[in-house]
């Protein structure tokens, strides 16, 4: 395997790894202001991500660093073709981040709502967002000749875009939903279990019909292994979750939305970012890519950082995988703390 073909893999797991993790992250703090009925109820579903939602966010970091480093001219088309989407993104990302700390700092009920507020219209907002982008450069957007994006907003708002957003919300509260039911108790767990059954069939259906007008267009037929997974995956939530059975269900979304990512990759490799212009003008993997000299420093330090990583999350999630509920909260406390109760 070419080292650019590797890289191009190395980036697309790393997005992967970011929608698993973030993307029921993102879910809980939909269900913030959907599924929580009170000021407790919102509060366990807050500290059900706590400890780990930063942690999280490293994959979003390498995935861009990775990008800049291995791909130099796709990150400059993308972030400057995706310059306000993408800033939108980074400043729901800080606030959403502010907000989780900040909650808890005083103990007036109008200070935690407007934060709690907060925490669910970035984290809705960051869901619509990334799936309007990811839409956006699997079906190519104005590139010139010297691959500079040479549109609009309005180029970046087209139905299937929109469809992307709609498909990237639902999978997420989806994912939240069965991340809820697993790592809660009581009545809480029981009706984030009842929403990610409604949840499963009309965001299934929406995804699916997106992910079918995908391959639809598309100039090869690599994503068919992905869409099958995906609909497998989604039979399977669907089961788990109906049987009560949290683990396997939460498993099984996760596999979905690791599906519909790599579908994503594998219908856009060997390019970048497909022109709309002029296919001649899209981007490519091995005329975008760095130096061989780059690109093997590279594999030499992601060989040895990502074990470290992938360990120290891993116990993160161990340290933590006990369930919470409303009689687990400290009466005394005033918020949301943003670590579990031991």
């Amino acid at each position: 395997m070419e080292l650019h073909t590797l890289w191009f893999v190395v980036i697309a797991v790393l997005w992967v790894g970011y929608f698993f993790l973030e993307g029921f992250d993102f879910g809980i703090g939909v269900l913030t202001g959907t599924l929580a009925r009170d000021r407790a109820e919102r509060r366990v579903l807050i500290n059900t991500i706590g400890p780990v939602w930063d942690g999280n966010e490293v994959w979003l970091l390498t995935a861009a660093g990775a990008t800049f480093a291995a791909f130099p001219d796709w990150y400059a088309t993308l972030f400057s073709g995706f310059y306000l989407p993408l800033l939108l993104i980074l400043v729901c990302l800080i606030v959403r981040g502010v907000a989780f700390e900040y909650r808890a700092k005083r103990p007036e009920e109008r200070w935690q709502r407007r934060w709690e507020h907060a925490i669910f219209w970035s984290s809705l907002t960051v869901s619509v967002l990334w799936g309007v982008l990811f839409a956006n450069m699997v079906r190519g957007v104005p590139i010139d000749a010297q691959g500079e994006f040479v549109g609009d907003l309005g180029d970046l708002l087209s139905p299937y875009a929109l469809l992307g957003g709609a498909v990237s919300l639902a999978l997420f509260t989806l994912h939240g939903a069965l991340f809820a039911a697993l790592k809660t108790v009581g009545e809480i767990r029981e009706r984030a279990r009842r929403l990610a059954g409604r949840l499963g069939w009309g965001g299934g259906a929406l995804t699916l019909g997106f992910l079918g007008w995908t391959l639809a267009e598309a100039e090869n037929g690599r994503g068919v292994p992905a869409l099958v997974v995906a609909v497998l995956a989604l039979l399977g939530a669907l089961a788990a979750n109906a049987r009560k059975r949290e683990g396997w269900a939460f498993l099984s979304s996760g596999v979905l939305v690791v599906a519909v990512v790599a579908l994503w990759f594998l219908t856009l490799f060997p390019q970048l970012m497909p022109s709309s212009l002029d296919p001649a003008w899209s981007l490519t993997a091995a005329e975008s890519a760095s130096s061989p000299y780059t690109l093997r420093i590279m594999t030499w330090c992601a060989a040895f950082a990502t074990p470290v990583v992938l360990l120290y999350q891993g116990w993160t999630y161990w340290v933590f995988r006990k369930r919470i509920g409303t009689h687990h909260l400290a009466p005394a406390a005033h918020g949301a703390d943003t670590r579990s109760p031991a």
